[in-house]
């Protein structure tokens, strides 16, 4: 399948469909599970690219991951980490990469994370200059994967660390699951306050008590972590909010009701923040800070493109260091379905909204640059209009694999070439 297109249906979408478990909690429970001495069983967990290159370096380190069904992983380990037999590959799974950055320097023997050509351009310098500080032995040449880290067995090495977040919160995420695993404790300091998605430290923070850590909040910069190590655990994983976001907007889109199994309230993720801006369409504020919420701002984006009002979307700078350039890729996909629909300034992305693209025919053929979340952004605006041809639409495996088929089931006709 090189391209699908969506015909707008003439129908209100109704219906129900549950979307996968959440990938950011699962790749945190697997590695958390990993560190634990025991078994662990995760239950509701994402199956999909970014989990399965998770789950399968923890296999390349010597733990038992295995898959007794569709959303279970039952996850035996000794509590350590072992040197796998070559790099581990880990495709353009963000949160694996560098999760596991941090966490082999656990390992006694060398270790080499890498990914693939889009990995290879993501930048993960200011966690490998944390990792310097605190006494690992570690490099990337190129400021990207992939990255050698020489490790001794012994982990961290110094009692506190400094670490640039701005670009990342997966960076700060990474130091602390793996500081557990050391003899002291650790604080981890924020260089300033910005920070990428400051919520989804909560939500590790959340994951790693689950297993036995004690992490205590100094202030609004600064996180201590008890080297208390792991408990293996029974775990159940929520469904993924930025998924929900994607039928939240199918549903205002069509005026229909798709029920998704969780109350947009239930969620503990920072992209359930989109769910009260999103239920404002078709008066979208004027402006939406997107920084707590920046995997959702791709769907908001979208539907931006049929809001009465123009949208300025601030707060997203961090979109341009994502699987793509997402910035430059909405924008691109907007003004390929109508010329000056969209256009950056500076890094934040302003959507010049016509809600008369609603019906009209045109001839749009969108890059998805490999990205997931421009594939299924962009597949909302195929519910208004005729003619967007979503390329490489296959990529959707990184995160929700049967995301065609969930809209298939609510009575969505796609071609498929």
């Amino acid at each position: 399948m090189n391209t699908v297109t969506l015909t707008p249906p003439s129908h209100a979408l109704v219906g129900r469909v549950e979307p996968p478990g959440s990938k950011s909690i699962t790749n945190r429970a697997l590695l958390l599970a990993g560190l634990a001495k025991g078994q662990s069983i995760l239950t509701g967990a994402l199956k999909s690219d970014d989990t399965l290159y998770m789950a399968e370096a923890l296999r390349m380190m010597g733990v038992n991951v295995t898959e007794v069904d569709a959303t279970t992983f039952i996850v035996e380990s000794s509590g350590k980490l072992t040197t796998p037999g070559g790099p581990l590959f880990l495709g353009n799974a963000g949160t694996a990469t560098r999760f596991l950055t941090a966490a082999v320097a656990t390992v006694d023997g060398t270790v080499v994370v890498d990914g693939d050509e889009h990995m290879r351009k993501r930048p993960i310098k200011p966690l490998v200059d944390a990792l310097v500080s605190l006494g690992v032995d570690a490099s990337a040449p190129t400021g990207c994967p992939p990255v050698t880290v020489r490790g001794n067995g012994k982990g961290f090495m110094r009692p506190r660390v400094t670490i640039d977040a701005n670009l990342s919160s997966q960076y700060v995420s990474a130091l602390l699951m793996a500081a557990p695993c050391g003899d002291t404790p650790l604080d981890i300091g924020l260089a300033g306050e910005d920070i990428g998605a400051k919520g989804y430290i909560d939500l590790t923070v959340s994951a790693m008590e689950a297993f036995g850590a004690t992490v205590e909040r100094i202030d609004n910069a600064t996180w201590r972590v008890h080297p208390t190590g792991y408990i293996s655990t029974d775990f159940h994983i929520e469904p993924d909010a930025s998924a929900a976001t994607y039928l939240w907007g199918a549903e205002l889109l069509t005026g229909g009701k798709i029920d998704i199994g969780t109350p947009a309230d239930a969620f503990t993720q920072p992209d359930a923040k989109a769910h009260a801006v999103m239920a404002q369409f078709p008066n979208l504020p004027a402006e939406i800070d997107g920084s707590q919420m920046q995997d959702a701002i791709p769907t908001i984006a979208v539907l931006a493109a049929y809001n009465k009002t123009p949208v300025r979307f601030v707060g997203i700078a961090n979109l341009r260091v994502k699987e793509c350039d997402r910035i430059r890729a909405v924008s691109l996909g907007l003004n390929a379905i109508r010329d000056g629909l969209a256009h950056e300034d500076g890094d934040d992305l302003i959507v010049h909204s016509d809600p008369s693209l609603a019906g009209e025919t045109v001839k749009a053929s969108i890059d998805t640059f490999h990205d997931h979340r421009i594939a299924m952004s962009f597949a909302l605006a195929g519910l208004k209009t005729s003619g967007i041809v979503i390329e490489n639409p296959a990529c959707v495996g990184k995160t929700y694999p049967g995301y065609w088929k969930a809209l298939a089931s609510l009575g969505v006709e796609m071609t498929e070439l």
